[in-house]
């Protein structure tokens, strides 16, 4: 698998995500992302409870830990590299969390466009 070019939607080098939990289709801590990644894993969001709720509640439960697989479950203020179709189903329902500009890789403006993600953005740029 090799990894697009690592730059962010403002056209920058892209930020890191989180590493705490570590996060991203290559679980670099980077919302990068490559051919093989079917769900462009590739908008870096600060989770929220609602957001976690609607997120369980359309069939994706971050929020419970499956130590089977070394995921301990996202709590509230995490960071995380979330697919941008599910992040454009949340804006549609309102209830997106907050996105790190910085930290999102220009892959997700194939399916969410920059004028949503700014209007989500934690620190507007």
């Amino acid at each position: 698998m090799e990894k697009e070019e690592s730059i962010n939607v403002l056209g920058s080098p892209l930020a890191p995500c989180s590493t705490t939990p570590v996060t991203g289709f290559f679980r670099d801590g980077h919302c990068n992302t490559c051919a093989e990644d079917h769900g462009s894993h590739t908008v870096c969001v600060v989770t929220t409870a609602e957001f976690l709720a609607f997120s369980k509640y359309v069939g994706n439960d971050l929020s419970t830990p499956r130590p089977e697989f070394g995921f301990a479950g996202l709590q509230p203020g995490d960071c995380w590299c979330l697919c941008a179709a599910r992040f454009l189903q949340a804006a549609d329902e309102g209830c997106a969390p907050q996105v790190n500009l910085e930290a999102t890789h220009m892959r997700a403006l194939d399916i969410v466009p920059l004028s949503i993600l700014k209007s989500y953005a934690a620190d507007p740029a």
